[in-house]
């Protein structure tokens, strides 16, 4: 498609839909390598020391990215970027596009040689203060070299913001693919000559390719770049304007992250590793659903907007609800009842025991039950940022952290043992996350509702009736499949599980009547045939 036949005005329901599906083939590849790397780096690190230290290092520079050019970016470019493009002026989108990153790449290089100089004290004093000298040390070390990341990714984040405004959205959605790629590129050529040093170095040249695979979609679009900073130019502004609340919004959310790993670090050892890992397994079924659709639909939202179109925007958002909603429901179910299989499955060979397995399952029971809501997050902020409001999803967001900060700090007397790692106290922190989330989702929910003047709730909660009770059936047939299954393999376990509940519950929302689930099969055969 050429740069006059790209599109840049809203999309249809169905095409969303179609975008969508797209998107989501990409994130399931994506997940796919993540899951082979989780795999890899189970098999050659497992719950060792010198990973906890990996994990550690790598909080530093996932905070510099995704607070000031990760989302917070994205949620602020993509929108002003669109309406200039919506003007029919694409010098002046190009001359926007071009000051922010010139002023982003700035940022973030001041912000690395601070972060560099400072490793080990924020190491020691803000990290893991719970772990061996010897793994502050080597933490410290591995942050350095990982410091190189969040530079590359903010350009990447740029381009893919570029993308997303064009509809152009496969090749940034394979973009995590390859730093997947990367990462277990580190772990399997590195490892041996150079430890888990090789596995920083993976991360560096993971958000290379990251940047790599793009790159050729901004000649596509006839991207044109100039050396400018814009600080006067009013879409800049704009830009600022809109990343100061959601930099806060999301640096209040890194700070809970920070706050898990300070909590677990005086926890028993491998407490960290399980905690990442249950989290990272339920966030493969939320990106493969929310955050797909969620990119997929953002740019129409973002149209429909500087169009004025908000009863468009209104009936989009309920459709993207219930259809998220839908798909997030049996997938929470089957976490839930699934969970063991699925970590053994994943990650229990080399150096991962069945007691790192009963770990990281025990920290996954807790994260599964809050997937709806952070799936409900996900899409509705970004019906406010579409709207230009990046205020209101991060005082409600930063509400909700606080009180995940205040649930972490009772939860952990409450759930579990902190000298255990079975059933360690960890588990309290994944539920305070998943509390705080349900909090959050249900208030942006309310606010959203009112502030479009409704969301066709009986359609939305006709629905979400229908797909739970589709779940329900689905839960108890895998309940009774595991007490049939009791002692045979994991991976006939696991393979059936996912066979027959993704059969049971289809079944049984087309016997409910689902909208959903109807249109999802009719676009699958589509697919098919054409």
């Amino acid at each position: 498609m050429s740069e006059s036949q790209t599109q840049t005005g809203p999309l249809t329901g169905t095409q969303i839909a179609r975008a969508a599906l797209v998107v989501m083939a990409a994130f399931v590849l994506s997940r796919l390598l993540g899951l082979g790397r989780e795999v890899i780096l189970a098999y050659v690190f497992g719950a060792t020391p010198e990973y906890g230290a990996y994990l550690a290092a790598l909080q530093l520079p996932d905070t510099l990215f995704f607070v000031v050019a990760g989302g917070a970016l994205g949620s602020a470019f993509i929108p002003t970027f669109t309406a200039a493009l919506a003007t029919g002026d694409r010098d002046a989108a190009w001359r926007l596009a071009s000051a922010v990153i010139n002023l982003i790449l700035l940022l973030l290089v001041a912000l690395a040689v601070l972060a560099w100089i400072f490793a080990r004290w924020i190491v020691v004093n803000l990290l893991v203060p719970g772990f061996t000298p010897s793994q502050q040390l080597l933490a410290a070390e591995l942050m350095r070299i990982m410091l190189l990341s969040p530079i590359i990714f903010g350009l990447s984040g740029i381009v893919m913001g570029i993308l997303n405004s064009h509809q152009r959205f496969l090749a940034a959605a394979l973009a995590p693919s390859m730093y997947n790629l990367g990462i277990i590129g580190g772990a399997l050529l590195l490892s041996d000559s150079m430890g888990v040093r090789g596995l920083a170095w993976g991360v560096v040249a993971g958000a290379a390719l990251h940047l790599g695979v793009q790159l050729p979609g901004l000649v596509r679009v006839g991207a044109r770049y100039s050396r400018v900073l814009g600080l006067r130019d009013p879409g800049v502004r704009e830009v600022a304007r809109l990343m100061g609340p959601r930099v806060l919004g999301l640096a209040v959310v890194q700070l809970n992250f920070w706050v898990n790993i300070f909590l677990a670090s005086s926890m028993a050892p491998g407490s960290v590793a399980a905690l990442k890992r249950g989290f990272a397994v339920m966030l493969l079924p939320q990106g493969v659903i929310a955050q797909s659709v969620a990119t997929a639909v953002f740019p129409t939202f973002s149209a429909l907007t500087a169009r004025g179109e908000t009863v468009g925007l209104r009936r989009t958002l309920g459709q993207t609800l219930g259809a998220v909603l839908f798909l997030a429901l049996p997938a929470t179910v089957g976490l839930i009842i699934l969970r063991v299989p699925i970590v053994r499955i994943i990650f229990e060979r080399g150096l991962f025991t069945p007691e790192d397995t009963a770990a990281t399952a025990w920290a996954l029971l807790f994260y599964a039950l809050g997937l709806v809501a952070h799936s409900l997050v996900e899409i509705i902020t970004r019906a406010f940022y579409a709207l230009h409001d990046t205020l209101t999803p991060v005082w409600v967001g930063g509400g909700a952290m606080a009180l995940n900060v205040i649930f972490s700090l009772i939860l952990i007397r409450f759930i579990g043992s902190p000298g255990s790692l079975t059933m360690g106290a960890f588990g309290g922190l994944a539920l305070a996350n998943t509390l705080a989330t349900a909090l959050e989702g249900f208030g942006l929910l309310w606010l959203i509702r009112g502030r479009l003047r409704g969301l066709d709730e009986r359609r939305l909660l006709s629905g979400l009736a229908r797909a739970g009770m589709a779940s329900l059936g689905m839960g108890l047939a895998l309940a009774g499949l595991l007490f049939l299954l009791n002692d045979a393999s994991v991976w006939l376990v696991a393979g059936l599980g996912v066979a027959v509940g993704g059969v049971v519950f289809w079944g049984l929302a087309w016997v409910f009547g689902s909208q959903e689930a109807r249109l999802f099969t009719r676009l699958a055969l589509e697919r098919l045939r054409g």
